[in-house]
């Protein structure tokens, strides 16, 4: 057995994974989850928060020493799409390699190209389905970035994957300005959203794909919504499925709704509410994309993702 601890940190949280490794396989120790918007105002500054970073500095401390009580024995923390973006990312990398050198020297994030968080995110995704089911689409929407990745298995290659620029953290600020949403912005984040997929759907051939499989917060809240879930319960959320017709009606509803609305939702994380619009809205043109080119008319969640990838890649 080999002790590791992952985290990703990317737009909207900061996630961590302790777990054990033995032959390409992942027990968990101990999964947490935070939200510290990291990538708040990115998209219009080009830099970083000071309060984004503070609130992202006590996440990590609180994270290594989780690590040290656990006595992990490696870590690798990747930091995703709002830290390509931004001028000021030397002092976030200053900081991970203060708190993260103190449990593991050397230690300190790295920022992934969008090709390579694509392969985490599948690799992460697809290790319990079926393999029936191949050829997978695996779709991760996060804060900054929706990664579009297609591959026939949990093997180590990928057909293709592609990292398109839109996210529900910088949807939300770019368009959805409103509470709730204007008609106006949902057609204008509709174009946005439309076309950053179009690039990623010309360069991932999706109508080979059999099962889309979707990961991250927002797939996993319209999931549980859409199951009428009162509380979030991720052992019934894992490898789930929701019909078409409930998932897209579940979006309809979330972008209808008032963030005092969405607040009450038992599955809805605080983090969540007022970004999970933009994220109905990323889900909608993916499942019309999906069903018109692949035929396919339901989603799969899995609550395993990048951050299993990122473990797996060190044990």
């Amino acid at each position: 057995m080999n002790r590791v601890a992952a985290v990703d940190c990317g737009t909207n949280s900061i996630r961590l994974l302790i777990a054990d490794t033995a032959d390409g396989r992942l027990t968990d120790v101990h999964r947490e989850m935070r939200i510290v918007r990291l990538g708040q105002g990115v998209d219009a500054t080009g830099e970083f928060a000071p309060d984004a970073l503070a609130r992202t500095h006590g996440a990590l401390v609180d994270y290594a020493e989780l690590m040290r009580r656990h006595d992990v024995g490696a870590v690798r923390m990747v930091a995703t799409s709002a830290a390509r973006d931004v001028s000021n990312r030397d002092a976030f990398f200053a900081m991970t390699s203060d708190v993260l050198g103190a449990v593991v020297p050397g230690a300190v994030a790295e920022v992934i190209t969008g090709a390579e968080e694509a392969g985490l995110s599948f690799h992460g995704a697809v290790g319990e389905l079926d393999s029936a089911e191949a050829p997978f689409v695996v779709v991760d929407l996060g804060g900054g970035s929706t990664e579009v990745v297609l591959g026939a298995d949990d093997s180590d290659e990928v057909v293709a994957g592609y990292s398109a620029d839109v996210g529900c953290v910088r949807l939300t600020e770019r368009c959805l300005h409103s509470d709730p949403p204007t008609e106006g912005e949902i057609v204008a984040a509709r174009s946005v959203v439309r076309e950053a997929l179009d690039e990623a759907l010309r360069l991932v051939p999706v109508e080979r794909a059999r099962t889309w499989v979707g990961v991250a917060g927002t797939m996993t809240t319209l999931a549980a919504l859409a199951h009428r879930m009162t509380t979030y319960d991720p052992d019934s959320i894992h490898l789930s499925r929701v019909g078409f017709d409930d998932l897209l009606a579940v979006c309809a509803e979330l972008l209808s709704m008032t963030r005092q609305q969405r607040a009450v939702l038992g599955p809805m994380h605080e983090g969540r509410v007022d970004v999970i619009g933009g994220g109905a809205i990323v889900v909608q043109e993916l499942a019309a994309a999906l069903g018109e080119r692949a035929g396919i008319n339901e989603l799969v969640v899995s609550e395993h993702d990048i951050l299993d990838g990122i473990a797996l890649s060190i044990g």
